[in-house]
């Protein structure tokens, strides 16, 4: 006996995630045999440090499996309230940190804690997939604030103040950010800051997970940083996978106003319970141990976006701006798109030839594809050559 589906209004509001899925046709060709290169992901390809694992083994070894808090342990707040001090330029209370299953989690929380039917999300496009995603499952209506490769991607603070209207609950910002690389220097965010002081209801989700992977030489800015006025306005998200290779830890942090985190720990406290035991003891020796490895890492990943930035724009049809952080780059492929029909065609004729992307539509953008250069350099350059081949 079959039943019948009965989904949810609110589900059947949202798609499931393309990255993911692409990725995961990706590993099933890979098992079938096919010889396939995977940039779909998002995932540092460096191992995690070593003081990170020796922490998680002593964490077993001490018998930290059972519970803890639901929005973290001590121990942790205290260690991401370092790093919002140290990495972001943030005070904040360890009491006032959050502890989730990824940054996914807390950004879901926020916005799902907050949004009502009828809301309105400013969300700067291309943007990550999850964003919108989220607002819809919340019942809010997403607003896109469109920008340009010409411009790196990056929106003034006049785009921004042109969508507002009475129903803006938030403005979503992700600096440097997923897809596109995009990164907003300190004189840009003030600027949005002053938007923001003429409209007072107005809420910012700061989503600075990328912001050790900043490839322009100058120190990460953020907004509750630069606009401490402001602070109490703004959720800012961080966390362990991109900075220390540790996506599969599933630990991110957020701060913001005690009321927000509050909501946030009272829906984590029915959607998932606490993080993972071993996980938030790994995540705290990631966060008070050495980051000079960072260096290396950022220059090697700088390394690598240079190459394939050169060998996109070598190819005839494809084009791409220079990222400023995060491991991304947004490719435009108008040119060629009508031999494919669409931008999804597109990714799969070049899965077909041995390289899984994303289509560019999955972002909220059209006519191209994502990829990640979070991989080894011989492998970026088989990647180029097969991409290249598949398009001649």
């Amino acid at each position: 006996m079959t039943t019948t589906p009965h989904l949810s209004e609110a589900l059947k509001r949202i798609e499931p995630s393309r990255t993911t899925a692409m990725t995961d046709r990706a590993t099933e060709l890979r098992e079938q045999g096919r010889d396939i290169i995977s940039l779909s992901v998002g995932e540092p390809d460096f191992a995690t440090p070593a003081n990170v694992i020796e922490a998680a083994k002593d964490a077993l070894d001490a018998g930290q499996t059972k519970y803890t808090p639901v929005t973290g342990t001590m121990r942790l707040k205290q260690a991401a309230a370092l790093h919002f001090k140290r990495d972001l330029g943030i005070e904040t209370d360890p009491k006032n940190v959050i502890v989730s299953a990824g940054g996914k989690q807390a950004i879901f929380h926020a916005l799902v804690a907050t949004v009502s039917a009828g809301d309105e999300v400013i969300v700067p496009a291309p943007w990550w997939v999850s964003y919108p995603q989220i607002i819809r499952f919340a019942g809010g209506r997403v607003v896109p604030l469109i920008t340009h490769a010409k411009d790196n991607f990056r929106f003034t603070a006049g785009d921004f103040e042109a969508l507002i209207t009475p129903q803006t609950q938030w403005l979503m910002l992700n600096s440097p950010g997923n897809p596109t690389g995009a990164y907003y220097p300190a004189e840009m965010l003030r600027l949005i800051g002053e938007v923001l002081r003429r409209h007072p209801r107005i809420m910012v989700l700061s989503d600075d997970i990328y912001a050790p992977l900043n490839y322009t030489g100058e120190p990460h800015a953020t907004l509750a940083n630069l606009c401490p006025d402001l602070a109490a306005r703004i959720c800012t998200v961080s966390g362990v996978s991109k900075s220390h290779a540790m996506t599969g830890f599933r630990i991110g942090v957020a701060t913001g106003p005690a009321w927000l985190i509050s909501a946030m720990g009272r829906l984590q406290s029915h959607s998932s319970g606490n993080p993972a035991s071993i996980s938030q003891a790994a995540a705290v020796a990631a966060f008070e141990g050495p980051q000079d490895f960072l260096d290396e890492w950022r220059e090697r990943f700088r390394t690598r976006r240079d190459n394939v930035v050169g060998a996109i724009n070598a190819i005839p049809g494809l084009s791409t701006p220079v990222p400023d952080g995060a491991f991304y780059c947004f490719v435009d492929a108008a040119p060629l798109i009508e031999r494919f029909g669409d931008d999804e065609g597109l990714a799969m004729h070049l899965l077909d030839k041995g390289v899984a992307v994303v289509a560019a539509s999955a972002f909220g953008g059209h006519d191209g594809f994502r990829i990640s250069f979070a991989a080894d350099d011989a492998v970026l350059d088989e990647a180029m050559r097969r991409i290249a081949a598949a398009l001649a």
